[in-house]
């Protein structure tokens, strides 16, 4: 354990992560409040405090994935073209937040059987594609908030491919390449639809 473990909203958010990590390295099996609390490194019941059902866990775990999404910031050196920007924005999802589709997934999948994690599920993925769509609109894209659904969609696969299907076995240069076709045809249907 820590010496100075997390208090308030940064324990929060430690839990939030141990389980989103858990989710993701272990499946909904292996996740359990004193798993989180180990996987963080806090004190036994830490977790059965802040979030004392395991509905109310689940959610936490949406939640935080939800405002790491949001969080993102744009890189400095934007990429010089859309077909670039988007294609940065699924790299970075594969590359660096794979744990984070992974539990995404994993509770996607659960959610069909709890209501109250569908109805996060569900705001989370409003959420996100309305910033899809203000992207998409800068980009150009007539009617964006209408194409920001099957877009994401659409990029969802790509994802789910690379994280959990059989693009796991491309290269990486390969799957960048296919990621950066993928997106360019996207995005010059979407302009001419």
């Amino acid at each position: 354990m820590p010496k100075n473990p997390p208090r308030g909203d940064d324990r929060r958010a430690a839990i939030a992560d141990a389980a989103i990590h858990l989710v993701a390295t272990r499946g909904l099996r292996g996740l359990t409040h004193r798993a989180v609390d180990t996987e963080a490194g806090l004190p036994p019941g830490s977790t059965s405090y802040y979030l004392r059902t395991r509905d109310a866990l689940l959610t936490a775990c949406v939640t935080r994935m939800l405002e790491r999404d949001l969080a993102v910031q744009p890189p400095i050196d934007l990429p010089s073209s859309p077909t670039e920007l988007m294609s940065a924005m699924v790299l970075q999802l594969t590359d660096h937040r794979s744990e984070d589709q992974l539990a995404r997934y994993e509770l996607s999948l659960e959610a069909g059987r709890r209501p109250e994690l569908l109805d996060a599920i569900t705001q989370g993925g409003r959420v996100l594609r309305e910033h899809l769509a203000g992207i998409l609109g800068n980009l150009g894209i007539r009617e964006p908030e209408q194409a920001a659904w099957p877009f994401a969609a659409m990029l969802d696969g790509l994802i789910w491919d690379r994280v959990a299907g059989a693009g796991r076995t491309l290269a990486d240069d390969a799957f960048e390449a296919a990621v950066r076709r993928a997106v360019a045809a996207l995005l010059a249907g979407f302009r001419t639809a």
